[in-house]
């Protein structure tokens, strides 16, 4: 019998939504060997395989850096070799194989191996090592080492699992290092093989790196980067605006397009992160017209242009262009004649409106609290009367994972690997702790494909579950994302679609 995954063995969310410090420009740090990030996130934990942090995707450019995956995604989202060069099934998909990369030093100087992969990837299959993706992870086992070659039995077949070593936790390792220092011992000093190094970490504040002269990619271009935790959007623009940092990001639209109209230069790019608002299926919102009404009157072209300037793409699914399983053909049309004749055949009107409250962030992503609160707006013309209620990023993953959000939650969703399991799976899979819709038939129609061996069975299947979704207005899709990234001149930043600002891709101009 298949295992699905389910409520315990899913993730276990908390966010990293704490205030940070703001950290003055050292002197001389106008040096060209030095750069100086303003970073919208803090980082509560330098352990990218356990808890809440491993799977918050706003941090992993953070963990990138420092840390080399199993497999590399380019920026356009591609996958390349990481500490692996080679990975694949054998012909009955019973066997997986896997070629570590040679000559690669941790950033203590000694040796990366095999068993450092092999470590990982057991203890992170382990459920008491508390990797919050062990349900992947516990599908491989009885590895065999062969000089830089492993092979491993696949225990349950899961078609994502090397999807996921280029994902959230699929970072590897130092097998000896960890095991001599600990836990603890990790978050005083931690030691990967990314591009730089760990040099001074001040919680709540700052983490000072090196370049790592010795990675196997390559020294990256400056030799110093302090990224400072600037939680705050209007801090952030006051940071790079005063030369205080010479990069920053996710900041209001109105401010990039102000900022590069001047001395500073950036991009605004798509990014694989979608804006959303889960449905939870508690009053009123089992009543399908109150649904067809919260989803159906919302003009989403009209909130990309106002709110976002134009930067953003308008979705109808959970699935962006870029994702495997997005179909064009689903539609969710702009509709208010219809959303206030479905009101009014459950007694709903806008001089009796239904009434519910809707949960949402402030400022952690551009424009988050003003689109909600035009959102609620448009409600209002059809009767829907929604009260907003403001909580941190973090309040919205402890009440998710409990199945405690309100009947209406705003959220952006991160998809790097673009697989449609990672986005409209564990989004809308009654069983998973990112999921607050529990309907059976949907359960029903998602469950068969976690272990579907036919890929493009499998793709249709997921396209199908969108288009159920959609047809009876389970979640809001709202928009792709476009990344708004600022910069000083005199350097160049290639932007990453998986949203990761990563350091060793700043370059001087």
């Amino acid at each position: 019998m298949t295992e699905h995954p389910n409520r315990r063995t899913l993730l276990k969310l908390a966010g990293a939504g704490a205030a940070a410090l703001t950290l003055p420009r050292a002197a001389g740090a106008q040096s060209a060997d030095e750069l100086t990030i303003a970073y919208n996130v803090n980082l509560p934990s330098w352990d990218p395989t356990v808890g809440p942090s491993g799977v918050n995707p706003t941090i992993q450019g953070i963990y990138q850096t420092v840390f080399d995956m199993f497999i590399h995604q380019k920026p356009d989202l591609s996958f390349e070799p990481g500490l692996l060069t080679e990975w694949g099934w054998n012909d009955d998909k019973t066997k997986v194989h896997m070629t570590v990369r040679d000559g690669v030093k941790w950033h203590d100087g000694s040796p990366f191996s095999a068993e450092d992969v092999v470590w990982s990837l057991e203890r992170a299959g382990k459920e008491e090592t508390g990797n919050p993706i062990q349900f992947v992870w516990k599908n491989l086992g009885n590895f065999k080492i062969d000089g830089n070659k492993i092979i491993a039995d696949v225990l349950q077949f899961d078609p994502t699992i090397f999807k996921w070593m280029a994902f959230l936790t699929g970072y590897v390792l130092p097998k000896a290092y960890y095991e001599k220092v600990g836990a603890a011992g990790f978050e005083e000093k931690p030691v990967g093989t990314g591009p730089y190094m760990v040099d001074h970490y001040e919680r709540n504040a700052f983490v000072r790196l090196k370049a790592n002269p010795d990675y196997f990619g390559g020294k990256p271009d400056f030799e110093t980067v302090t990224i400072k935790f600037v939680t705050d959007a209007t801090s952030r623009v006051a940071e790079v605006e005063s030369g205080n940092s010479d990069v920053t990001l996710e900041i209001p639209y109105e401010e990039y397009d102000r900022l590069i109209g001047g001395k500073l230069k950036g991009t605004c790019d798509t990014v694989s992160d979608i804006g959303m608002i889960f449905i939870n299926d508690i009053d009123p919102m089992l009543d399908k017209n109150v649904r067809f009404a919260a989803v159906h009157s919302i003009d989403k072209e009209l909130l990309v242009k106002r709110l976002l300037r134009g930067y953003g793409v308008p979705l109808d699914t959970l699935e962006t262009p870029e994702y495997a399983a997005y179909d064009p053909t689903i539609k969710v049309p702009y509709d208010v004649e219809a959303s206030v004749k479905a009101l009014a055949e459950s007694g709903y009107s806008p001089e009796k409106p239904v009434k519910f409250k809707i949960q949402t962030t402030r400022g952690f992503k551009p424009k988050d609290y003003e689109m909600i609160q035009a959102i609620v707006g448009m409600w209002r013309k059809v009767g829907i009367e929604a009260e907003i209620e403001v909580y941190e990023i973090a309040k919205h993953y402890e009440l998710r994972a409990a199945d405690q959000l309100a009947p209406a939650a705003f959220y952006n969703w991160g998809n790097a690997v673009g697989d449609p399991t990672t986005s409209t799976g564990f989004a809308m899979y009654g069983p998973s702790p990112h999921s607050v819709w529990d309907g059976q038939d949907l359960i029903d129609m998602i469950n068969p494909l976690w272990g579907e061996k036919d890929e493009a069975k499998r793709i249709q299947g997921w396209k199908d579950v969108s288009r159920f979704i959609a047809e009876n207005n389970l979640v809001i899709p709202l928009m792709q994302y476009a990344q708004p990234i600022v910069h000083r001149e005199g350097i160049s930043v290639t932007p990453h679609k998986s949203g990761a600002l990563l350091p060793h891709l700043i370059k001087r101009a």
